[in-house]
C-alpha cells in the first residue's frame, strides 16, 4: 500500500521546487547588485535555500497526515496560537508580495503594446495590478483545473523561455565583441567597486560601508523563499532520505544557474543607470532586439513574460490562503472565513486577500518613484515571510526533543546535533536578513530613511499583531452547536 504513494522523481521533484523559487522578477533586483551578485545568491542559495528545503522536508514528511503545513508544524512544536501566526504570516507575505510581481508584469505588457514609458507610471502600474489580480482572482473561484493548467504552462513559457532568452542574447552580445557593461559601474557606488591604484574595479564582495548597502539582500532572499511548499512529498520519492538531498541540491543548481547567467547576462548588456526593478528585463530585450533588427521580438517576450505573471500569482493564489481555511476550520478565524463556493474554492478568503492587494498596489498611485514602491513591498514581504521561516525552525529543533518518535520518512542527517547545524544556520540567515531589511537601500532615491524604515516597522507590526487580534475575537464569541 505505501508503495502507491512512490510516484515522484528525484527530477520531477527538483522541477516542482525550481518552478516555486524561480521567478523572472528577480533578474533586475540581482543584476543591480553587479558581480556582487554572486555573494548574494551563494547567501541565498546555501544559507537559506538548503536549509529551508531540508528542514521542511522532515516536517512535511512528519506531519503529511495531519496537514495544514506549517499551521500544524509549529501548533505541534508550541501551541495554536504561534501556529496561526506562522500560516498567516505565510498567507499574508504572499499578499504583499503580488503588488510586487505584478509591477513587473504591468512593464511587460508596456512593452507588448509598444509604450515602454508605462512601465514608470504608477497609475498605470496601479490600475493593471489591480485589475489583472481579480481578473486571475476570478479565474480562480473556477476551481484547480483550469488554475492547473494555466500554471503549468505558464511557467514552462512565461518564465522559462524569456529566461533563456536573455541569457543567449548575452551571449550574443559578448560574441559580437561588445563591452562588459558590468565593468563600467560609476564609482560613486561604492558598495559594487573599490579603486586600486586610480582604476575602478568591480567587487566580487559588496563593500559594506552601512547596512543600506546590502539591503538588497532581503530581496534578493524573497526569490529563493517558497520551497518549503513542496517538501511535503517527500514521503512520495521511493527513497527520501537519498532523492530529497539530491533534488534539492538540482532545484537549487537550476535556480542558480537561472537567476546568475540571467541576471548577469543583464548586468552585461545594461549600463548600471538603465536596471530598473521592474522593467530592467524588458529593456534589455528591447534593446538587443532592436540592436539585431528584430524589434518586435520584445512585444512577444512582454506578453510571454506576462503570462508567465499571471500563472504564477494563480498558482500561488489558492495555495496559502487554502492553509488559512485550514485555521478557519479550526476555530481560528470567523465563521465566515471558512465559507467554500461550489467549486471547493475558499471564495470568501480570496475576496479579503483581493480587497488587501488592492490597497497595497494603491502604494503606486502615490509614490514618485515605481521603483522605490516595488522594494518597499519587497522589503516588506521578505521580513513577514522571514519569521515564518524563523518558526519554522525553532519548530523543528524542539519537535526532535518532544516528539522524537514520530515517524520522519526524511530526516536532517545527522541526529539531534545535524539539526542543530542545519536549522540553526538557517534561523541565523534569516534572523541577520530580517533586520537588514528595515535599512533602506543605497542603490535606491528611497527619501526620506525615516518614512522608509516607518512603513516596513508598521508594517510588520500591523501582520504580526493582526493573528493575535483576529483569534482573542473570535474566541469571545460562542462554539457553534455540535450537529
Amino acid at each position: 500500500m505505501a508503495s502507491a504513494n512512490k510516484s515522484i522523481s528525484t527530477v520531477q521533484l527538483a522541477l516542482m521546487t525550481a518552478a516555486a523559487v524561480i521567478s523572472l522578477r528577480g533578474l533586475p533586483m540581482m543584476a543591480k547588485e553587479e558581480l556582487t551578485m554572486f555573494f548574494y545568491i551563494g547567501f541565498a542559495t546555501f544559507l537559506f535555500l538548503m536549509p529551508a528545503a531540508l528542514v521542511g522536508a522532515e516536517l512535511g514528511s512528519a506531519f503529511a497526515a495531519k496537514g495544514g503545513g506549517v499551521y500544524t508544524w509549529v501548533k505541534e512544536a508550541y501551541n495554536q496560537k504561534l501556529g496561526f501566526l506562522a500560516i498567516f504570516l505565510q498567507w499574508i507575505q504572499n499578499v504583499v508580495w503580488y503588488p510586487t510581481v505584478l509591477a513587473f508584469a504591468a512593464a511587460s505588457i508596456a512593452y507588448m503594446i509598444g509604450r515602454p514609458e508605462l512601465a514608470l507610471n504608477g497609475t498605470f502600474v496601479g490600475v493593471f495590478s489591480i485589475g489583472i489580480y481579480w481578473f486571475a482572482t476570478w479565474i480562480t473561484f473556477k476551481g484547480t483545473d483550469i488554475v492547473s493548467k494555466i500554471s503549468s504552462q505558464g511557467f514552462l513559457i512565461g518564465t522559462v523561455l524569456p529566461g533563456v532568452a536573455v541569457i543567449l542574447l548575452a551571449a550574443i552580445w559578448l560574441a559580437g565583441g561588445h563591452p562588459l557593461e558590468f565593468l563600467n559601474i560609476p564609482a560613486e557606488q561604492h558598495s559594487l567597486v573599490h579603486e586600486t591604484q586610480g582604476r575602478i574595479h568591480p567587487r566580487l564582495v559588496p563593500g559594506i560601508h552601512g547596512m543600506g548597502d546590502i539591503a538588497f539582500l532581503a530581496g534578493i532572499l524573497l526569490l529563493f523563499a517558497g520551497v518549503e511548499v513542496h517538501a511535503v512529498h517527500a514521503q512520495e520519492l521511493s527513497n527520501p532520505q537519498k532523492q530529497f538531498p539530491a533534488a534539492i541540491f538540482l532545484a537549487a543548481l537550476i535556480s542558480f544557474g537561472l537567476f546568475t547567467l540571467g541576471s548577469l547576462g543583464m548586468a552585461a548588456m545594461l549600463p548600471y543607470d538603465q536596471i530598473d526593478l521592474q522593467g530592467g528585463l524588458l529593456v534589455a530585450f528591447d534593446q538587443q532586439f532592436a540592436r539585431l533588427g528584430v524589434p518586435w521580438l520584445t512585444n512577444i517576450m512582454g506578453a510571454l513574460a506576462a503570462f508567465g505573471v499571471l500563472a504564477g500569482v494563480m498558482s500561488w493564489i489558492s495555495g496559502p490562503s487554502r492553509g488559512l481555511l485550514w485555521t478557519a476550520k479550526d476555530g481560528q478565524l470567523p465563521p465566515f472565513l471558512a465559507h467554500t463556493n461550489k467549486n471547493g474554492v475558499q471564495s470568501h478568503i480570496l475576496i479579503v486577500q483581493g480587497s488587501i492587494v488592492s490597497v497595497l498596489s494603491g502604494l503606486y498611485f502615490v509614490m514618485d518613484d515605481v521603483n522605490v514602491a516595488f522594494f518597499l513591498l519587497s522589503a516588506l514581504t521578505i521580513g513577514l515571510y522571514l519569521i515564518m521561516y524563523m518558526l519554522m525552525y525553532a519548530s523543528a529543533i524542539k519537535l526532535r526533543y518532544t516528539q522524537p518518535d514520530l515517524v520522519r520518512a526524511y530526516k536532517v542527517p545527522g541526529g539531534n546535533t545535524g539539526m542543530w547545524l542545519i536549522a540553526g544556520i538557517g534561523f541565523i540567515a534569516v534572523a541577520f536578513s530580517f533586520v537588514v531589511a528595515f535599512f533602506p537601500p543605497t542603490q535606491l532615491p528611497v527619501g526620506s530613511p525615516a518614512f522608509y524604515v516607518s512603513v516596513v516597522a508598521i508594517g510588520t507590526v500591523v501582520f504580526v499583531a493582526a493573528p493575535f487580534l483576529i483569534s482573542a475575537s473570535v474566541k469571545k464569541k460562542p462554539a457553534p452547536a455540535k450537529t
